[in-house]
């Protein structure tokens, strides 16, 4: 393929649509339709309970570490608090984009408010930032998310552990929407009519954070940005480590999610913070089924699946020589092996992707 642009406004952009990539119909393990729908039955239960456990640890978390500030007693409760703030917001934020995590609506857009806010992420962008990663996931100049390019940064993929380099892009594209206007980029996928909300979420989100700098200064203290802002730097490190395996070291510019995704096994705690995502390629081929079904599906179609990965740290053993090989070669890229009881992949279709795989 050579050298990738990954532009929404450059030469792969243009060759996605050429070439059928974009908007293309992707690959679907069947499954029956009322095992389907059941599992795409919407429910507030779990939203709620989990919901009330993440915002209630916060509050909790969050008053011990002021009630023991500045002795260093408090450090682990702030580093606990910034896990729920930088990280499960992140998950909190994907789920409700997708309105599935709760049944009634009004619940997925407060939540996904406040986690798009603690996660920096602009609500009105991302939004159709995301709809547009799952119409096009991992194909060259249409996925605006997609977490690591070839040839890999690693300084970029070490920093974001620490929100550094994600961070600073928030901040230099919110000053852009709030005092210029949506970005040339955004407007490759954001609808027109909401451009004004783009500006307003901006010029909101600026706001508050001016208010939490300007009480930081005048306490003579940065505590208030420990209980906003910070933790987005200092919590970032879980919704990093989860998110890199979602697509890392896997093909791009395919229409076979078992091709681009990866199902990895997680500990509960990891799966509480990360809302199931760690059942990935089951997402991509279904988002509408709810995070809290995402477990029940994997067992109907695991059959059809690559096997997951057995933990987190089995996956970066996979995935970080592949990150290296495509530091010399861009093309490279795991292909996931199928049990025999897959449907094969589209080798017709994929043919020149493939030969390039490991």
């Amino acid at each position: 393929m050579g050298k990738r642009d990954y532009s929404l406004l450059g030469e792969d952009a243009k060759r996605a649509v050429e070439t059928g990539l974009a908007a293309a119909e992707w690959y679907h393990t069947e499954v029956p339709r009322k095992v389907m729908k059941e599992l795409m039955q919407r429910s507030d239960r779990p939203a709620i309970r989990d919901t009330i456990i993440l915002y209630g640890s916060m509050i909790v978390l969050a008053g011990i570490g002021i009630w023991l500030w500045p002795s260093l007693w408090s450090a682990p409760f702030w580093l606990a608090y910034g896990v729920l703030y930088g990280s499960a917001s992140d998950s909190r934020w994907h789920e409700c984009s997708h309105g599935t995590a709760f049944r009634t609506p009004w619940m997925n857009n407060v939540v996904y408010e406040i986690a798009s806010f603690m996660i920096m992420r602009n609500s009105a962008t991302w939004r159709w930032s995301h709809a547009r990663h799952h119409t096009d996931t991992y194909i060259v100049g249409r996925d605006p998310e997609i977490a690591v390019m070839r040839p890999p940064v690693l300084m970029k993929l070490i920093g974001n552990f620490f929100g550094v380099f994600d961070v600073w892009a928030f901040f230099k594209r919110t000053f852009h929407n709030a005092f210029i206007g949506v970005h040339p980029e955004e407007k490759a996928f954001v609808p027109e009519s909401e451009w004004p909300k783009v500006v307003r979420v901006a010029r909101i989100h600026l706001a508050i954070y001016a208010a939490t700098v300007g009480l930081a200064l005048w306490m003579g203290s940065i505590l208030p940005l420990m209980v906003i802002g910070l933790p987005r730097l200092y919590g970032a490190w879980h919704h990093v480590m989860t998110g890199l395996i979602q697509h890392g070291g896997l093909a791009d510019n395919v229409v076979d999610h078992r091709l681009n995704s990866r199902t990895c096994y997680m500990n509960p705690i990891s799966r509480f913070i990360y809302w199931n995502m760690n059942y990935h390629v089951e997402h991509h081929m279904f988002p509408m089924v709810p995070y809290h079904a995402l477990p029940r599906l994997h067992e109907v179609i695991k059959h059809d699946l690559p096997v997951p990965n057995k933990s987190i740290a089995a996956a970066y053993r996979e995935m970080w020589p592949a990150w290296m090989r495509q530091l010399k070669y861009e093309d490279y890229f795991l292909k996931r092996q199928l049990p025999a009881t897959a449907k094969p992949y589209r080798e017709d279709f994929h043919a020149s992707a493939l030969g390039a795989a490991g």
